[in-house]
């Protein structure tokens, strides 16, 4: 049990909410409208450009933000495991990234971690790099991947991908994942699509900083399942501030 054990050390679970730059895309200058306009041309719905905007700007990298990332990690004592999990939250974006920058070198500089997102290589890893470019912030040694190969990144883990068992064409949700391997949801207040219009319309960082502890604490119990780890029962997570 404790070499199967071993497969939760030194992994920082991760998860990013996002909103878009602005509340609507009037709010937007000329030159990002009409960029905005470029790339939503293809789009197969019905949707004006304005409620496009409001649905899918927040998951681009350009048009949106990065509001709330949420961390967590195992800890084992004599065999016991627990989980630990925070939500980095701040409005100025720089400054979070700053803080998360800052909690990657320091993890680094001690031991050799890996980080571990749902969907992580399509989504969380790379917008986190190129906020940070955006932002003008240096690249942490664990997210140091622009032009890598899948092969040449061991440091990221993605459950996604851990459950696709080779088949390229399926995304699964997390929701699902858990669901299907007996997870408790953390869907039990808002979920992924009501992020931007809690933020744009109530301002309650903290609500969404709780649903995203939620989910990096449901993605770190789909990785144990996916190990052959079991579950953790509700005390042996902890959410700090």
């Amino acid at each position: 049990m404790k070499m199967e054990q071993d497969k939760l050390k030194q992994i920082l679970f991760l998860d990013i909410e996002t909103v878009s730059q602005k509340p609507g895309l009037d709010q937007l200058d000329d030159r990002f409208q009409y960029l905005w306009e470029k790339k939503s041309k293809n789009s197969k719905t019905d949707q004006s450009l304005a409620e496009l905007y409001s649905d899918r700007a927040a998951i681009s990298a350009e048009f949106g933000r990065i509001l709330v990332i949420g961390v967590g990690f195992f800890t084992i004592q004599n065999g016991n495991i627990s989980f630990r999990c925070k939500a980095l939250a701040n409005e100025n974006e720089k400054a979070l990234l700053e803080e998360f920058a800052t909690l990657l070198e320091q993890l680094t500089s001690k031991e050799n971690w890996r980080l571990c997102a749902h969907n992580g290589k399509e989504f969380d890893f790379p917008y986190l790099c190129r906020r940070l470019v955006i932002n003008n912030l240096p690249l942490p040694k664990l997210l140091q991947i622009m032009g890598k190969k899948p092969w040449d990144t061991p440091q990221l883990i993605d459950t996604m991908e851990l459950w696709k068992f080779g088949d390229v064409k399926a995304y699964t949700s997390l929701d699902l994942m858990a669901a299907s391997l007996g997870v408790e949801t953390s869907k039990d207040d808002i979920d992924g699509s009501q992020v931007g219009k809690v933020y744009f319309e109530t301002g309650d960082v903290k609500r969404i900083a709780l649903y995203c502890q939620k989910d990096v604490s449901v993605m770190a119990q789909v990785y144990m399942r996916l190990m052959g780890l079991g579950h953790l029962d509700a005390d042996q997570i902890a959410f700090t501030e």
